[in-house]
Order: structure tokens, then sequence, then C-alpha cells
């Protein structure tokens, strides 16, 4: 195919709200080595995008300042393992809110069999993101528990599933009895409304007073006391992100005494080397879970790229299960 020398894109001029969010002409980036060129069919929107959006998120040097850090589409430059014509998904730094993004082809990851674009476009961040904190850095395994925080957002559902597929017991709260229902339906064991119920409460009577063997924690701030008095002896407590501020006040005699581990990663700045590995760890031990229907893409809503304001409202709103996605 003729690849154009032009696309859409959407790039903000500069750091502030939704409206900002609306469609330019960029040229089409062009791949370097180990890069494979794709045209996007769909990009992922995350909640790392509104922060970039709001310039409080700084990106990594040399990358786009366009949006988006995953998207699905086909291979129209490949390199390495892929070729033209190939349908893959891929984690990139950024650019995909655009009808052609580059990727490194170590980061890519073959659609799962019967998986559309659209929904192939909403699993790299959030899965990447899962596999590396919770079950690389939180050491999760059959037979525990896990608390995760945002149990309806794109990362508490990609949680949910893959703990449930990997043998533990699920213990989430949300911010309504409706997305509690959801993330239910979806395979937690417990859901707890943050609104309405002492969650940490909830979770000490829930595990009968041992707590839980990991926390998987996305809020920060207030919670992470909490999360610690939440935790078993030997417990995990794993930061992903913290909507409710980066300090807390922790008591490090209690985190000795019961032998507690405090940890924490963000994804996006780590070297391409770091995130190859874990593709490679997701093809070999979780691509195998969406061929055997253990696990699913849950989409939320798919807006044309167009509506990337849209998108990010709803995003801000809170009022999504699943994947927000931006069709080409």
């Amino acid at each position: 195919m003729t690849i154009p020398t032009t696309m859409t894109a959407i790039d903000p001029e500069r750091a502030g709200g939704p409206e900002l969010l609306v469609p330019v002409t960029r040229p089409v980036p062009i791949p370097g080595d180990g890069e494979v060129l794709i045209r996007v069919a769909a990009a992922g929107v995350n909640r790392p995008d509104v922060l970039q959006r709001l310039g409080l998120y700084p990106m990594p040097p040399g990358t786009p300042s366009i949006l988006g850090l995953e998207v699905a589409g086909e291979v129209v430059t490949g390199s390495g393992r892929w070729q033209a014509g190939d349908t893959v998904c891929a984690l990139i730094a950024g650019g995909g809110y655009a009808e052609y993004a580059v990727a490194p082809a170590a980061q890519c990851l073959p659609v799962p069999a019967g998986m559309s674009l659209t929904d192939a476009a909403g699993i790299p961040e959030t899965y990447f993101t899962v596999w590396s904190n919770l079950f690389e850095r939180g050491r999760a395994a059959a037979g525990e528990t896990v608390l995760i925080h945002g149990g309806t957002s794109g990362i508490g559902v990609t949680a949910i599933l893959l703990a449930k597929a990997r043998g533990l017991t699920v213990i989430v709260t949300c911010g309504s009895d409706a997305k509690c229902d959801a993330a239910r339906a979806l395979g937690a064991d417990h859901a707890l409304n943050y609104k309405t119920q002492d969650w940490a409460a909830e979770v000490t009577a829930i595990t009968g007073g041992k707590g839980v063997d990991v926390v998987l924690d996305m809020v920060g701030g207030d919670y992470i006391p909490k999360n610690i008095a939440s935790l078993a002896d030997d417990g995990r407590h794993v930061s992903i992100a913290f909507q409710r501020g980066p300090k807390a006040e922790v008591n490090f005699s209690d985190v000795m005494r019961r032998r507690l581990t405090l940890t924490g990663s963000t994804l996006r700045p780590r070297p391409k080397a770091f995130k190859a590995a874990i593709a490679a760890a997701l093809e070999r031990e979780v691509w195998p879970l969406f061929a055997s229907g253990q696990l699913k893409s849950v989409t939320d809503i798919v807006l044309p790229l167009t509506d990337a304001a849209q998108a990010h409202r709803r995003m801000e709103a809170g009022d999504h299960v699943g994947k927000i996605i931006l069709a080409t």
C-alpha cells in the first residue's frame, strides 16, 4: 500500500482542558531500526493521557507529543518478526491518537484470535501494567487474596480478570453500587462501595482478620496507611498511581514487624528492553488465556478519533467500566 506523508492526529498545542483535543495534520512518522509502522485502527485511552493533556505527566525524551500509549492495527512497514499485513496491538511511549504510529517491534503482540482491532487496542497498556506490577513486583500467586482499588477502571478490570484466571481471590473497591455489581459480574469475589462502606473494616472482616496478601493501589494519599493496615503479614503493597496525592504518613515499625514490602513503578519511562521482556512474558503466560476464553477485552465505549475530547471527559467523570477506545 502507498503510505501517505501526512495524517490526522490529536496533538494539543498546550496544556489544558479536553477542548484542546482537536484534529490536526501531522507528518506520518518514520520507523527507525527495530520499529514498525502501524496503520492505526484504534487507540486506547488511559488516565496518563489525561495527565499529559493537563501538563502533569512529562514525556520521556524523544517521545511524540501526540497523545496515546497503546494502539492496534495493521503493520505497513515491518521489522523483526512482523511483516506488512500483520495485525498487532502495541504498547508505545506516545503517538497513538493518530492514523499512523511507530512501535518498537518487540513491544507488539499478535491480536488474539477472534478479537476485533478496537477491542485489542485496549489490551496493551493495562496488561503490561498489571502483569509487571501485580505479578512481577507484587508476586501475586494462586491461592492468595488481592485488594484492587478502582475496580471498574481499565487497570481494575484487567486486574480482576487476570487475578481470577490465575487463581486469586479478588476484593475490589468501586465508587457506586452499580460499579460494584459490574465488578462482581467480571469475577470479583467481593466488591466494596468506598462511598458508603468502610472498605478497610470490610477487608478485615472478609479475610477473618488476616488481611490481604497484595494491594494494587492507584489512589495513594490517605489510602496508603489503610492499605498497609489491610495487609497480611509478609504482604506486598504495589503503588501505580496516586490520584489522592503522592504523600502519606507510614508507621515503619508496623512495616518491619509484619515484614511488609512497599513497592511500585511507572511503566512509560522504563527502557525498551524492559518492556520487551514484559511483552514476551505476556505472550507466553497470558495470551493463551485469551485463546482459552479465560480472558477477554472489556470495552466501555468506542468513539471516533475526532471525538477525543468526549473520551477524555468520560475518563475524567469516572463513569466508564473497562476501556475507552478511539477508532480512526
